[in-house]
């Protein structure tokens, strides 16, 4: 992987990463097996309008082709499949009106409805982009056709390569129905190793947060399928009710876990085998073996001790408990539990409709405008200019800004460097087949092998943009344009300075309105579950403490993500803001030394006084509530009672170190 000298700028570093990932062979598969063999059966059956948009369909959802289990997929790849359907049906509805400038106002409405469905979580701003994207193309693309007969297609497109994620999928050596929820769960256990193994290091926390995200990943995935049970009133079978008890084991061990990691000693490398025995258990369906022996040196030594054991019996046992563990909801919100589950086409459904996420974050709040704006202002900007430029062919300005804009997707200079990078290379490409290929297939061959490169270029958004560029041409050239290759860059090159332009206005692109809501919401769950460790009589309930945190570490890493893209945004404010990466970082901190707190609170450590208790959760809201003003003076600073160290408790002392490193970072701008 390139790495760039320490002295470039992050905003110029940007453009070069490349993640390491691996390679997903069923999806390069099914990629292949997409937009190229269905634009070329509409070439043969001669209806290649048939074939243009059933393979932009499939190329719209394999954008979405992830890893994950058959069921995560459905969510992945259905709702936004549903909102390119319905996008769609919305542009050719306006193409088939001859709305001509009329085009703009309502690309606008779209788009701010779009941009505001970013706050919503990954799905859902996914499912936001296409649907403004298959909204321009609809009104854009000369294709023949009713608007119903064009969205029906485009939706089957999206089915074809749903049908292929459900029947193409790697083999599984173990697990049968459940190897996916199975796989979901050994890597829980790989990452615990995996941080086990690093901690006292410098790599524990990244470590950490991505068995936080592990967590999460298996959690979803267990969820869906007890969804899935309850929709088809089929009780749940043994081998479910086992699964589910055996994630509860990994997450109880994963507590235990994240207090020795607080505790900063490097551990005896026998402790980060064990849960690695665990996860080969559940691939191979054969007993862990010998274990790691007991030792109770320290009080977070002895809740993982406890806890492996916890973990043995739940995989020694080939039937069920009487009444199996049920898994908590990452919030208390007194719904049905079916309203709660990440991710679900229900939640989804109604989130896109305008619904309420999770902490009071609504689509339409001041984070959703802020989101919808931006996205608005540039569409809205890029269809105009198109109009007059180039009337016949307006659509490309603006689809290319649908892929720039939106402000969850990454940092703004560094998406559109790689756009216009991918989009001169893919032209290139593409030319290059036209001299060397004959006939009326070369389209469907240059489209199949781009989606086939499509799910391999998720490393790198510039090759992303050649595979999608190779396949748009390919849909162009069939749909009766076959010289607008040279005009793409042309096109490609004015909407990166309107995206750029646009999209750094001061309101637009002041970081404070788009990571300060995530990284307040990060703070109010991180208070919650601090709350609760500390309270005086703890709970009867044992699943609310760990919904809590698990509450708490989502939201600290979304709060992450969007501090990282701020982080490497060409901003000329950046010195008036916050520094958010270590606001992050602290709170993250925090909740680890809560967790070894609740760890230790457990075996029979002193419980604070409610003072003491009081004065650190307080001092946490307020820099919470000082935090969510986006008008807040620079130099106000952040309000709370003096922190000073908790007597006789290191953890908490800890929390009041993190506390105050927060107050400094987030106040002294």
């Amino acid at each position: 992987m390139f790495r760039p000298p320490r002295a470039v700028p992050a905003w110029l570093a940007h453009p070069f990463r490349w993640q390491r990932l691996p390679v997903p062979w069923a999806a390069v598969a099914r990629g292949a097996l997409c937009a190229g063999p269905l634009l070329g059966a509409g070439i043969a059956t001669g209806r290649p309008a048939a074939g243009v948009l059933t393979g932009l369909g499939s190329m719209l959802a394999g954008v979405n082709d992830r890893p994950g289990t058959r069921r995560t997929g459905i969510v992945h790849i259905g709702l936004p499949a549903l909102a390119t359907t319905l996008g769609m049906l919305i542009g050719a509805t306006l193409q088939a009106a001859d709305a001509e400038w009329w085009i703009v106002p309502a690309l606008f409405a779209v788009g701010f409805v779009s941009g505001a469905g970013s706050v919503a979580g990954p799905v859902r701003s996914n499912a936001g982009m296409q649907m403004l994207a298959a909204t321009i193309l609809g009104a854009g693309m000369p294709l023949p056709g009713a608007p119903w007969e064009k969205a029906l297609y485009v939706l089957a497109g999206c089915l074809w390569l749903l049908l292929l994620r459900l029947v193409l999928r790697p083999p599984r050596p173990a697990g049968g129905a459940l190897s996916g929820e199975r796989a979901a769960v050994a890597t829980v256990f790989d990452a615990l190793a995996d941080a086990l193994g690093a901690a006292g290091g410098p790599g524990a926390e990244p470590a950490r947060r991505r068995l936080t995200a592990a967590l999460d990943r298996a959690d979803e995935a267990l969820r869906l399928r007890r969804l899935t049970s309850r929709l088809l009133h089929r009780p749940a079978r043994t081998e479910e009710l086992l699964l589910t008890e055996r994630f509860a084991a990994a997450t109880a061990l994963c507590e235990a876990s994240v207090a020795l990691l607080w505790e900063a000693r490097p551990l005896p490398s026998r402790v980060a085998e064990s849960p690695r025995r665990f996860a080969e258990a559940l691939r191979t369906g054969r007993s862990p073996g010998r274990l790691s022996a007991p030792e109770t040196s320290t009080a977070a030594r002895g809740a993982f001790d406890q806890a492996l054991l916890d973990a043995v019996v739940a995989f020694a046992r080939q039937e069920p408990l009487p009444v199996a563990q049920e898994l908590p909801v990452p919030a208390s919100s007194g719904r049905p539990a079916w309203l709660a589950l990440p991710g679900s086409v229900v939640r989804g459904v109604l989130a896109a409709l305008g619904g309420r996420t999770r902490r009071g974050r609504s689509l339409f709040g001041p984070a959703g405008r802020d989101y919808g704006l931006r996205v608005a202002v540039c569409i809205a900007a890029s269809a105009a200019v198109a109009l007059l430029l180039r009337p016949e062919h307006w659509y490309w300005l603006p689809a290319t800004t649908t892929f720039l804009v939106k402000p969850d997707l990454g940092p703004l200079f560094s998406r559109t460097v790689n756009r216009f990078a991918g989009t001169v290379a893919g032209v290139l490409v593409f030319a290059g087949a036209g001299l060397l290929l004959t006939g009326s297939w070369w389209p469907a061959l240059v489209a199949g092998a781009g989606g086939a490169l499509l799910p391999f270029a998720t490393r790198h958004f510039a090759l992303q943009t050649v595979a999608i560029t190779l396949m748009v041409l390919s849909f162009v050239h069939v749909s009766g344009d076959p010289g607008a290759a040279p005009e793409r860059i042309v096109d490609t090159s004015i909407a990166c300075g309107i995206v750029l332009v646009v999209g750094h206005l001061p309101r637009l692109a002041d970081p404070r309105r788009r990571v300060g809501h995530r990284v307040t919401s990060a703070l109010r769950s991180t208070e919650d579950f601090l709350r609760h460790v500390l309270e005086p009589e703890p709970g009867t309930d044992p699943t609310r403490r760990l919904t809590l945190r698990r509450a708490a570490y989502r939201a600290l890493g979304e709060a992450r993500a969007a501090a990282e893209t701020a982080a490497a945004e060409l901003l000329a404010a950046r010195a008036r803001n916050p520094d958010w990466l270590t606001v992050v970082t602290a709170a993250e901190r925090i909740v680890d030394a809560a967790t070894a707190c609740a760890v230790r609170l457990d075996h029979g450590a002193h419980r604070p006084s409610v003072a003491e208790a009081e004065r650190l959760c307080q001092a946490l809201s307020a820099m919470a509530d000082a935090l969510e003003d986006p008008v807040r003076r620079p130099d106000a600073g952040l309000p709370g009672p003096d922190l000073l160290p908790v007597p006789d408790c290191a953890t908490l002392t800890d929390v009041a170190t993190e506390l105050e490193r927060i107050r400094g970072y987030a106040g002294a701008s």
